[in-house]
């Protein structure tokens, strides 16, 4: 750790992205800023940065530097609560991904953990992008479908949602409700694009509902449940959703349609208070 100073430093050109972004949140001078960068990358014996004309953008050994970097940071923080008798403090911010439709999943649990922990501010990402937390691009991701089998993740599951095909009010006012499968083809239904993932229930619905009956196609699965919701077309939903929005069940759900949710954390990260105090979340729920 003797060079602990300039790691910080090239950790903050690494998230920031400029020398005078890096040079303001640290209260030093440019020059400073430089000139850190430059030992360390002296000492390693590698670039860090691509330079160009708008900034710096981190190489994968710049990458591989800003997630041991912001790990090795909460670490002291955590020290340093342990040291003044503080452990069980829980502050400062953490940042906690998720893909845009596990977002009425996961913020019952983030309510109950500000509650709990109220000097505690949770940036949520949500966003289809994976975000990357070997690079300390969040604390947190909740991932959907298979479990996760990164070797440096821990990974822990934090519940199912249950999926089912779905009718508004909104729609059943207009237009019915199919009595059996047999009645398919004279409705409207809300069906993937080709970009959408493939999940279960729509692979079933490729294959139980005519092509032509697809009136409303949408290329992510949060707005597709937006437009059913919407009562644009019959669809699927998730349980809970369905029963908040009084939407009526089309036919009996097959069990593969359900989605298991699961709560994922870098190893380096996995027992900081902050992300022990999310996963105390998790476990309340579960």
């Amino acid at each position: 750790m003797d060079n602990w100073n300039e790691i910080r430093t090239a950790a903050y050109v690494a998230r920031l992205g400029t020398i005078s972004a890096a040079s303001t949140a640290l209260g030093v001078h440019r020059a400073t800023v430089t000139r850190h960068v430059d030992a360390l990358e002296a000492l390693l014996g590698a670039r860090l940065f691509q330079r160009h004309a708008r900034g710096f953008t981190p190489t994968e050994l710049g990458q591989e530097l800003l997630r041991i970097a912001d790990a090795t940071d909460i670490q002291f923080g955590e020290l340093h609560r342990i040291a003044r008798g503080t452990a069980d403090d829980v502050s400062g911010t953490v940042t906690v991904t998720s893909l845009d439709v596990l977002v009425p999943f996961v913020l019952p649990m983030l309510a109950r953990v500000q509650a709990e922990h109220p000097a505690l501010t949770v940036d949520l990402v949500s966003s289809d992008r994976v975000l990357k937390l070997e690079y300390g691009e969040a604390a947190l991701a909740f991932r959907i479908g298979c479990k996760p089998d990164h070797p440096d993740n821990v990974v822990i599951k934090a519940g199912t949602i249950e999926i089912g095909l779905y009718a508004a009010p909104a729609y059943a006012e207009v237009f019915g409700l199919p009595e059996s499968a047999d009645d398919y083809a004279a409705h409207r239904f809300v069906g993937p694009d080709d970009e959408t993932p493939r999940t279960p229930y729509f692979e079933w619905l490729k294959e139980a509902v005519p092509l032509d009956a697809m009136t409303f196609r949408s290329n992510n699965v949060a707005s597709s449940f937006e437009v059913v919701k919407a009562g644009l077309g019959i669809g699927f939903l998730p349980k809970q959703v369905a029963k908040v929005t009084g939407c009526q069940v089309i036919c009996d759900p097959v069990s593969d349609w359900h989605e298991d949710v699961w709560a994922v954390t870098h190893v380096d990260l996995h027992r900081s208070s902050k992300v022990q105090a999310l996963l105390s979340g998790i476990r309340q729920k579960t």
